[in-house]
């Protein structure tokens, strides 16, 4: 089972690696789509500063959804994931590991870059560390969550789409508790709390996500 996870995990990401412009396309949406906010709001520092840590999450929630669909299509419409459904490795296995190299692949940078998209919209520094803590948190619940939401619309017509209305109101609790942590830490309140409570997420998320994305698989064969 383990040597299943890693294999997958290995060959995702060096997919991944290969095929760099869907990544790079959700890192560019998230640089430009920042970028475009200070011209549209106004230069005024103390309204963007406002905004930041909700516009650094909304972005970074629909940069995550932007590639939800390389999860699993590619591998149905190639035949790869029946091959996936029919080895030996359980189907929630694969899919955890999908889930991981999607994380690494998108998560990740977007947390690296977050820090920069919140210099360039003035937020304070003490919104800093619970904005990347909170990231560090709650990405890989959306790429969790994303998971089912992929699996669910496997060989449906205009899956993104379907995708998006899927996932986004499972996506509403991380990105208020992420927020919420932001403005409590600039506000002077304690940030735990809201931290904590994005863990709970991720706890929940790790058995029920995998789980629930293998079954959708298994339904899309039938």
């Amino acid at each position: 089972m383990g040597r299943g996870f890693l294999a997958m995990l290995g060959r995702d990401l060096r997919l991944a690696y290969r095929q760099g412009s869907d990544v790079v396309l959700a890192l560019a949406f998230f640089i430009i789509a920042a970028s475009l906010f200070p011209l549209g709001v106004g230069p005024d520092p103390q309204v963007l500063a406002g905004l930041a840590a909700g516009v650094i999450w909304v972005l970074a929630l629909l940069s995550v959804m932007l590639s939800l669909d390389r999860l699993f299509q590619s591998d149905y419409d190639d035949g790869a994931l029946e091959l996936m459904a029919l080895s030996p490795v359980p189907m929630t296995v694969l899919v955890l590991a999908k889930s991981l190299a999607h994380w690494l692949t998108t998560g990740v940078p977007l947390l690296v870059l977050a820090p920069v998209i919140g210099v360039l919209l003035n937020m304070p520094a003490d919104g800093y560390l619970p904005m990347i803590v909170g990231l560090a948190i709650g990405t890989p619940t959306l790429s969790l969550i994303g998971a089912i939401g992929a699996a669910l619309v496997l060989g449906a017509r205009r899956a993104n789409l379907l995708t998006a209305l899927l996932v986004l109101p499972l996506y509403i609790p991380v990105l208020i508790f992420g927020v919420t942590a932001v403005d409590a830490a600039l506000a002077g309140l304690p940030v735990r709390p809201h931290l904590l409570l994005m863990a709970a997420i991720l706890a929940a998320a790790l058995p029920l996500a995998p789980w629930a994305a293998a079954a959708a698989i298994r339904t899309s064969f039938q």
